[in-house]
């Protein structure tokens, strides 16, 4: 029997387990195996089946819930499922020995930055002034932020031939200058080209002509402007969080995420320390990786339902 074959049957089961057995209700049912579902995708590209699973891949899953941003209330969940299933398997006869025994769920009282819902990040962009000179990059900037999940450092030095617009790719050049390729929404796209006849009139220093978002003063833009811009613009609108740049980046990953993005796509699309940023593209297809954010970002659904 095909590997996905007999997964689907031990699936069947423990669906049936779950209501049976425990007597819980659909609703709770299909959040047991949602925060499944996310484990076994992980699995999935790591080319591991449920029964082949050893704590180490445990611990890199857990590892990258917590490195995208994933609430621990919410790691702790997605955790307690997992450790559910693993007892039914037991139960079951299909293993001998837990590979969730050791598995340690997260503290709970470590506070991780601020999450923007949806509608805030609309709220925040909407909320710039197009009528400024600056307002249209202030827009490209926030929507770049968001939309490809960078850190400051990364947006302040984009570089306009790093910009691959027809393939929907930008370069990014992350810690310790190590380059990935980050998929790049249509949205994302529109805004910046939007923004370019405005830059095209700044007198910019001939040696910052090659980045793409530049300040006032003709250099690229620095990080305490991007804070200053999103600082005043949560202000403007009355927003009460506490926000960063830094804000956008987890609130990009933990939209995905919640939207049913594969969790080692994320880790590959941030460019985390955790994960090889040359032996990761071995194992994940750039078609796939820009395919999961097209998919699965909030803003990119809109932009679909906007433009039908």
């Amino acid at each position: 029997m095909k590997s996905y074959e007999k997964t689907n049957k031990i699936l069947a089961k423990y669906k049936q387990y779950l209501k049976l057995e425990k007597s819980l209700s659909n609703n709770t049912v299909e959040a047991y195996l949602t925060d499944l579902d996310k484990l076994l995708a992980f699995l999935t590209l790591e080319n591991i089946t449920p029964l082949e699973v050893k704590l180490e891949n445990l611990e890199a899953f857990s590892a990258g819930l917590h490195d995208i941003g994933i609430h621990p209330r919410s790691q702790a969940r997605i955790l307690s499922g997992v450790r559910s299933f693993y007892r039914f398997l037991i139960i079951e006869d299909y293993l001998e020995a837990d590979p969730t025994e050791l598995l340690e769920s997260p503290q709970i009282g470590f506070k991780l930055p601020e999450v923007l819902t949806i509608d805030e990040i609309d709220r925040l962009i909407e909320g710039i002034d197009r009528g400024t000179k600056e307002g249209q990059r202030n827009r490209a900037i926030l929507e770049t932020l968001y939309s490809c999940g960078l850190r400051v450092s990364e947006l302040c030095n984009l570089k306009l031939s790093d910009l691959y617009f027809d393939e929907g790719f930008i370069k990014v050049e992350g810690k310790g200058s190590k380059q990935r390729l980050v998929p790049i929404s249509p949205r994302a796209i529109k805004e910046i080209k939007l923004y370019f006849p405005d830059r095209s009139q700044m007198k910019i220093k001939p040696e910052f002509e090659d980045f793409a978002f530049i300040s006032n003063f003709g250099k690229n833009i620095s990080r305490i402007m991007v804070f200053h811009i999103i600082k005043e613009l949560a202000n403007r609108i009355g927003l009460k969080k506490k926000i960063s740049p830094h804000t956008f980046r987890h609130s990009f990953a933990t939209h995905l995420l919640e939207g049913g993005a594969n969790l080692r796509a994320i880790q590959c699309m941030l460019g985390h320390e955790s994960i090889g940023t040359t032996e990761i593209y071995t194992h994940i297809d750039r078609n796939m990786l820009r395919s999961e954010i097209i998919e699965h970002h909030p803003r990119n659904i809109k932009f679909r339902e906007e433009h039908k």
